[in-house]
């Protein structure tokens, strides 16, 4: 493919963040280039369970999660991008939990968003194998969807390559950054391609030290280490949706903000490794009937990136599998395959998001809501960038 002589946006990073950023420039009419290291992004946007939940997010942060909402269903209306509408559940165990869900239902009823509480034997019907003696109400969100997250981004930059003309550097690696004497970007990469461009978008994941490492090797960005795992394909049993269990009522921001949080979350959970690992349990089957389980949380900050390790902890896979078998009676619970992910996140906001001299802007560390944020977050993000705000 020709380069252009100069894009009005290149974007280092293929990523949620970087190629919903093309997308939405795209759609502006600007010409972008994508840079991306590897043959297709690998990192946190393919390493995930690719549930689109904006029901867990702060009332800040809710927009951009129905923005993305209305993003995905609308890809998804042009093709198969992988997008699936079978809502959300969030599965209360206890009573305390119990009253988390109605409180949460007050707040969608105030900012009309659809939810819809389920009984223990409504869930149950809804969900073929939760288990009766863990469920004791659930709360429904109709309008959420889910993907595929190993398929899903690449399918959005095939789709931006040949219906917008995105220029996509696979393989590529931006090494130099300097301003011309006209103030454009000019981009030197590993394979020796100079680029220009009006403006410079840089979403590095957690690839802290190339770019601008001032950023993010400090005290204030840290790196999360996940433990996934996904089962071999259940014969018959299907379900379908994002499915959140009460770990996830006690974790998630949505629930933070509930009345009752702060009293309830007092009362700690018994085993300890819950909080050590921050474990929380989630499933979504897959297309073809394989059942994707997780998670733990293990942090450490970006400049002790290497400590997290690149181990698969099989003590705490067990853990997660002896929770969910506490919840849901599988055909099945041998395991097809295991990975960890690493994502970055910002301690003392919800993004960063930082400009160098008007013209290079750093937009990274969204944390674990990247799937269900980044796209509606884009969106505005690159409105404001183009002065379409």
């Amino acid at each position: 493919m020709p380069y252009k002589d100069k894009y009005d946006l290149i974007i280092v990073g293929g990523g949620v963040l970087g190629t919903f950023s093309a997308y939405h420039a795209l759609r502006l009419g600007k010409s972008v280039a994508l840079i991306e290291r590897n043959k297709t992004p690998q990192e946190a946007t393919v390493r995930n369970f690719g549930q689109i939940v904006p029901s867990g997010l702060n009332q800040e942060w809710k927009k951009f999660g129905f923005k993305s909402l209305e993003i995905y269903k609308q890809l998804q209306s042009i093709h198969d991008f992988t997008v699936r509408s079978h809502g959300s559940y969030y599965v209360a165990s206890n009573e305390d939990e119990v009253t988390l869900l109605h409180e949460l239902l007050q707040t969608d009823k105030s900012i009309d968003y659809e939810s819809k509480i389920l009984s223990a034997r409504e869930a149950c019907e809804r969900l073929p194998g939760l288990k009766s003696q863990y469920c004791a109400e659930a709360l429904h969100y109709p309008e959420e969807v889910s993907v595929d997250p190993r398929k899903m981004i690449s399918l959005v930059i095939d789709y931006l390559t040949e219906v917008y003309q995105l220029t996509y550097l696979p393989y590529t690696i931006a090494q130099h950054f300097e301003l011309d004497a006209n103030g454009d970007c000019q981009i030197t990469t590993n394979t020796k391609i100079k680029l220009t461009a009006e403006q410079l978008l840089i979403c590095n994941g957690v690839e802290f030290q190339l770019l601008f490492p001032e950023y993010y090797l400090n005290e204030e960005t840290e790196c999360v280490k996940i433990h996934m795992m996904m089962t071999k394909p259940q014969s018959s049993l299907r379900f379908y949706g994002n499915v959140l269990t009460g770990l996830s009522i006690r974790r998630y921001e949505a629930f933070r903000e509930c009345p009752s949080y702060s009293l309830i979350v007092e009362k700690n959970a018994a085993d300890p490794r819950i909080k050590q690992w921050g474990i929380h349990i989630l499933f979504k089957q897959t297309d073809n009937g394989q059942i994707i389980i997780g998670d733990s949380h293990h942090y450490a900050d970006a400049h002790d990136k290497e400590e997290l390790g690149f181990d698969n902890q099989q003590d705490v896979n067990e853990y997660i599998l002896d929770l969910a078998k506490e919840i849901f009676d599988l055909e099945t619970y041998q395991i097809d395959t295991t990975w960890t992910g690493i994502y970055s996140q910002a301690k003392k906001v919800d993004i960063i998001s930082k400009s160098i001299e008007g013209k290079i802007h750093i937009l990274n560390a969204i944390g674990g809501k990247g799937m269900t944020a980044g796209p509606g977050y884009t969106y505005y993000h690159i409105r404001k960038l183009f002065g379409h705000d």
